[in-house]
């Protein structure tokens, strides 16, 4: 993805970061363009004031950007984040309209996203985790994925802080790597949407079978068949396939995500 994104950065505002696989952090250009969306998302995004603050989410590998003190960069303008990705997608004019989007979703048309919601999850001693999760539209909590790593491990100890955590899940059926588990996020995520008898879905590259099986490692130890029957897992591949024709050539050509 960098190498592509390296390639198409020659017609837009753009830096490398230092390393072995340079990321290329886009930047908006003097006529409001920005390298890393489609411009009409991006000129929504920019026109409301709640998606706007997505955009001060911090980049936190600055200290690897040349020239790193000259300005603030956003985490949303690394071209491999997947919040930019999700935003490019559901801020896109009437996406949100169209009938393949609804149905593949579950989700009634006309509804307005939104970014970075913090949900609340009950833990032991009265704490609460305020776990951030990427999107809310409706009933449905989404977690996004494009090129991380993983979904997070969390110790034994973390884990059993969370109040609810031995009714929803079988502990001992979850990906454990030692005294660590797993699909921490996943986790998390299914606790957050069960704990506001929300549905949770999980956005993924298609080409990542890693996080396939992560996924379904963490839906197995899932007690409930109904709790079960409120989680789901996409591709990008799959929701490309209900994009407007603008969008699934962007998408092929910055990420390399091809409808299928």
């Amino acid at each position: 993805m960098n190498a592509r994104n390296a390639a198409r950065g020659a017609a837009f505002e753009h830096e490398l970061t230092f390393g072995a696989e340079p990321a290329v952090i886009y930047r908006e250009n003097d006529a409001g363009a920005h390298g890393n969306f489609l411009a009409a998302s991006y000129r929504r995004i920019c026109a409301d004031e709640g998606w706007r603050k997505r955009l001060k989410k911090s980049y936190t590998a600055s200290a690897r950007v040349p020239r790193a003190g000259d300005r603030r960069r956003g985490e949303l303008e690394c071209a491999s984040s997947s919040d930019a990705l999700l935003m490019n997608l559901f801020c896109y004019p009437r996406v949100l309209c169209r009938p393949q989007v609804c149905s593949l979703l579950g989700v009634e048309a006309g509804l307005k996203p939104e970014f970075g919601v913090r949900a609340r999850i009950a833990m032991w001693r009265g704490e609460v985790d305020r776990t951030e999760l990427d999107m809310r539209v409706g009933s449905l909590r989404v977690e996004a994925k494009l090129t991380e790593g993983g979904f997070g491990t969390a110790s034994r100890e973390r884990l059993m802080r969370y109040a609810a955590v031995e009714e929803v899940f079988d502990v001992e059926e979850l990906p454990w790597s030692g005294e660590l588990v797993q699909g921490y996020q996943l986790i998390r995520g299914v606790l957050a949407a069960e704990a506001e008898g929300a549905r949770f879905l999980v956005l993924c590259d298609g080409r990542r079978a890693d996080m396939t099986e992560m996924w379904f490692r963490v839906l197995r130890a899932v007690r409930s068949y109904e709790i079960r029957s409120r989680m789901a897992l996409l591709s990008w591949q799959e929701l490309a396939a209900t994009m407007p024709a603008v969008v699934q050539v962007f998408l092929a050509e910055k990420y390399g995500i091809v409808a299928g």
